[in-house]
């Protein structure tokens, strides 16, 4: 045997500091030296983790060569066979079952919670469950609860909690949690009266756990049993451990669950043995982070025990505090630390709950080529296949917009075998389509049409016949979810194949993960009853949330991170605890839905502070490691951040035992962290000035100039030549965006179509009828251009605003002259220089004299009479085109005026100066200004004279604007 005698419970612990899982090793082959090899064979170790029993391995693999003992997750007693029993149920299945109980509660009472939150409430509900199990609180304990101080929210919560109760009842197959409690309860009987007689160790466990508890107890008072307690705290006075009685008031300190296991076994703290003689990396720290956490009603004892913890600058030798001042900041310095471990030859560990800043970190160190192994993996949602397969997911919900079509063909798994180049290309070609011509939602039809297109290409046309019966397959309704399912998978394989037949959907180890997955998916699914497509697509987002995707043979096995549930069990030359900020380490408890903290306390479960608890533990144990960062960030990217209350803690501790040089020795801490902080962020920092752009001007050979321009770009070249320059010389044009967005330029277009409408087709208006006659135009012009509701009725109560002054105005334009043509285009070929120049005129009106009258509606504010005269020339070219001949639709005439009719906040007409700028003379302006473009010393220089310098241009980005200001002096530059 490898214990001696005792009477009572056996238990041992290991302090914080320590590397828990050598140790563990060490401990038992010292016990067990003497014993035969199949002796040692038959000695069962109990671990809470799989990591720690694959580290286990490792450490007995380092040698020499032995039998190993029977080693087993404590959750693996939930699988063993019990005759008489039945297997525990599936925990999927026993989540979809909630499922559609809970579904047939929304259907019979409809206003108790949204429908979206259906997939919620049952996870929520299967989470209860599992914890009532595990505590084993009986069926009937949450009915019997005292509401009355929340009644109306009882009532409605105590209709959900029927559907756990009923899981509880009789017949129904248990879920892990329950079996393992039943297991554990039966060994405790079984044992009390036939006691193994081989050795049985329970190692690394906190006993936070109901089932886990009592499986420890029982193993605790076997003869030859024993618990290896993690991180316990043998510094902790006495009189600590004796004021830890309720968990209303120290379930958040970090031996508190110790405490409560002790209590359970009757014993005492001081009854605990030393599993091996080894000695903290820094004793001296262990007692002052002891010291540091004590329950908050008991910090007075800081000024008593404070000064007996000595020179505090040898406690926190080997401890730097990083106060980075952002979370872009704190990763990289970080990712210098660990970068700057492996250079050393050390193993480096990085540990937070924070998957944000781990994604951080990795993507900093990625600028070395260095991959960290994270033993959390990347959350399948998160991955290729999972990315892809919620983008198939929009497919199934209805229409699909053209944004997210593209985004999935664009996905690297669509289309991901043989000719996925061809893909590609008439993936962009049809892009560019959509943007040029719509629609907003395209679907199978639109495909085709597009490759039918004379422009279409014969691969065009053959990849639009491939994804079009794609986009149209008969989307199933009402059914169970392997039918959803089956329908969501086949279009999935379909799209990933491509042409060529064969795609790598399920390849690599996220595809393998996200297979299982989807075949557990199909084999419990229809637990959930019939759904529809909503509650499917829900449903299977939140299953992809259950998992996580690790590649065990990609990560650097110097550069570890490890969530806080891993760093109990090994240790690391340099270990980093990332995120030390409240509200990220600890986190906030999670809301409970159901109970609150008073009804959770009387029901027998646990409160929100364990988990704070179980927090603090992790803290305290890799605190004492013998090289340690405490790295925060004391901004994130909206507020200043808190830090950790055990941070806290710590340096104000720290800094008020100045007597033990605690201010200097926190001080140091601080300084060697800045260190790194400034390291970090003079590698950011560029390392050489680069010069600004210049403000260009360019000047390119006049037979590459523009020979065609429109009358509304004239402005643009005189206010900004170079927009002109990019699009006309260039040939550059900006990019329909893929969703039209209600802007001015779209409000534009439906006020122009409604007006078109109202006088081609509508009452005179000075009829009664005439304002809802405008209206209506307006109704059916939003109806047919406009696909938000909410804009919609803005922009036809802007249009009712103005509607009364647009009649009255539109009662005297009716008197002297009558509508002629609308949204009609003029041409006129120009010899010297050799141009051509358009325009398009809104409305021309033809007076009984024969002359005509020009018209261009504003939605906004129509250009004064000076704006036109220097900058807006577009109804003076209109009116000098009109004379020419240039609108075929009316032919020559004189303009009699030209008028802007001003339709936004203010209404109001603008006449053209045609008294003071003739058609003639704005002709003559117009050749001269253009022959002066023919010169090759005439550059086009960017925002020449903009109407504002905060109005944004289309080609900015191009002109490099930003990098230079209106001050600064343009550059020419000869082009070839």
């Amino acid at each position: 045997m490898i214990f001696d005698d005792q009477r009572g419970p056996r238990v041992f612990g290991l302090p914080p500091g320590v590397d828990f899982g050598a140790e563990l090793v060490r401990g038992l082959t010292a016990r067990a030296a003497h014993l035969p090899p199949e002796k040692r064979a038959r000695i069962e170790l109990y671990v809470n983790t799989a990591r720690m029993q694959r580290y286990l391995r490792n450490v007995w693999d380092r040698g020499p060569a032995t039998l190993l003992p029977r080693m087993r997750l404590v959750t693996d007693l939930a699988e063993d066979p019990v005759a008489g029993a039945p297997p525990p149920a599936a925990p999927m299945a026993r989540r979809f079952q909630i499922m559609r109980l809970v579904a047939a509660l929304l259907d019979s009472v409809p206003d108790i919670a949204p429908r979206a939150a259906l997939h919620d409430l049952a996870e929520s509900l299967a989470a209860l469950l599992d914890e009532m199990e595990v505590e084993g609180v009986a069926p009937g304990t949450l009915a019997g609860l005292d509401g009355t101080d929340q009644s109306e929210h009882w009532q409605t919560a105590l209709q959900f909690l029927q559907i756990v109760e009923g899981f509880m009842a009789e017949g129904i197959a248990p879920g892990p949690g329950r079996r393992l409690r039943e297991r554990a309860e039966a060994l405790t009987e079984l044992w009390r009266h036939d006691p193994p007689d081989t050795p049985v160790i329970v190692a690394g466990s906190t006993a936070s756990r109901g089932s886990t508890a009592l499986l420890m107890q029982a193993v605790a008072r076997l003869p030859q049993g024993a618990l290896v307690l993690p991180g316990f705290d043998f510094d902790l006075p006495a009189g600590v451990w004796a004021g830890m009685d309720t968990a209303m008031e120290a379930e958040d300190h970090p031996q508190f669950r110790f405490k409560r296991l002790l209590d359970a076994l009757e014993i005492q703290p001081r009854d605990v043995m030393r599993w091996t003689d080894v000695a903290p990396a820094q004793p001296a720290r262990n007692r002052l982070v002891s010291l540091a956490m004590r329950p908050a009603p008991v910090t007075d004892a800081w000024l008593d025990e404070g000064p007996a913890l000595g020179d505090l600058r040898t406690a926190t030798l080997g401890l730097t505090l990083i106060e980075a001042p952002s979370p872009r900041a704190e990763a990289e310095t970080i990712a210098l630390g660990l970068r700057a471990a492996i250079e050393r030859g050390q193993t480096a560990a990085l540990i937070t709950p924070d998957r944000m800043l781990t994604r951080q970190v990795a993507a900093a160190l990625d600028r070395w080529d260095i991959v960290p192994d994270d033993s959390a993996g990347q959350p399948l949602p998160l991955s290729p296949p999972g990315r892809f397969l919620r983008q198939v997911l929009g497919l199934l919900s209805g229409r699909v917009s053209a944004a997210d079509l593209l985004a999935l063909l664009k996905h690297p798994l669509c289309h991901g075998g043989a000719g996925r180049n061809r893909h590609l290309l008439a993936t962009r070609a049809f892009e560019l389509h959509l943007r040029r011509n719509g629609p907003a939602h395209p679907d199978g039809a639109a495909v085709l049409a597009w490759g039918m297109l004379e422009k279409a290409t014969p691969e065009q046309a053959a990849w639009a016949a491939w994804l079009a019966p794609l986009l149209d397959r008969p989307r199933p309704g009402n059914g169970p979810v392997s039918a959803h399912l089956a329908h969501h998978l086949a279009l999935a394989e379909a799209l990933s194949a491509g042409q060529s037949g064969s795609g790598p959907l399920w390849e690599e180890v996220a595809g393998r993960e996200a297979r299982t997955l989807m075949t557990e998916l199909a084999t419990h699914g229809d637990a959930a009853g019939p759904l529809t497509p909503d509650d499917y697509a829900t449903l299977f987002a939140g299953t992809l949330q259950t998992q996580e995707v690790r590649n065990p043979d990609t990560g650097d096995p110097r550069v570890l991170i490890w969530g806080t549930l891993e760093s109990r069990v090994q240790g690391a030359d340099l270990v980093i605890l990332g995120g030390l900020n409240d509200g990220t380490w600890p986190e906030n408890p999670q809301p409970d839905p159901w109970l609150n903290r008073k009804m959770r306390a009387e029901a027998g479960l646990t409160l929100p502070e364990r988990r704070i608890g179980l927090s603090a533990h992790d803290f305290q144990q890799a605190v004492a490691g013998a090289e340690v960062w405490i790295s925060r960030a004391r901004r994130s990217d909206d507020a200043e951040t808190v830090p950790s209350r055990w941070l806290n803690r710590l340096t104000n501790l720290l800094g008020g035992l100045i007597e033990t040089h605690g201010p200097q020795a926190l001080d140091d801490m601080r300084r060697r962290g800045e260190t790194w902080v400034a390291q970090a962020a003079a590698m950011s920092a560029p390392t050489e000035t680069v010069p600004a752009a210049i403000r260009p001007a360019p000047r390119p050979p006049v037979d590459k100039r523009p020979t065609q321009i429109s009358v509304t770009e004239v402005q643009t070249l005189i206010r900004d030549p170079y927009a002109v320059y990019a699009k006309r010389v260039l040939g550059l044009r900006v990019l329909d965006p893929l969703v039209p967005a209600p802007d001015a330029p779209l409000r534009g277009t439906i006020l122009h179509d409604a007006l078109e409408a109202f006088v081609k087709d509508g009452p005179d208006p000075a009829d009664a009828g005439a304002h809802a006659a405008l209206m209506a135009a307006t109704e059916a012009a939003l109806a047919a251009a406009c696909p938000w509701p909410a804009h919609r009725r803005l922009w036809a109560a802007r249009m009712a605003r103005v509607a009364g002054f647009f009649l009255q105005t539109e009662v005297e334009r009716r008197a002297i002259a009558t509508p002629e043509a609308f949204e009609t285009w003029a041409e006129i070929e120009i010899a010297t220089p050799r141009l051509t120049l358009k325009g398009k005129a809104d409305r021309i009106d033809r007076m009984p004299d024969g002359r005509v009258i020009l018209y261009d509606y504003k939605t906004g504010t129509p250009p004064s009479e000076k704006q036109q005269q220097k900058f807006d020339k577009q109804l003076l070219l209109e009116a000098a085109m009109t004379s020419r001949g240039g609108f075929r639709e009316i032919g020559r005439a004189d303009t009699a005026l030209a008028r802007f009719i001003g339709l936004g906040g203010t209404p109001k007409i603008v006449d053209a100066p045609l008294e003071e700028t003739s058609p003639d003379v704005a002709w003559q302006q117009f050749l001269a200004f253009m022959t002066v473009w023919t010169d090759p010393a005439k550059g086009y220089p960017a925002r020449l004279t903009a109407y504002r310098d905060t109005e944004p241009g289309d080609y900015d980005h191009l002109a490099r604007f930003g990098e230079w200001d209106v001050a600064t002096h343009f550059t020419p530059e000869d082009l070839t």
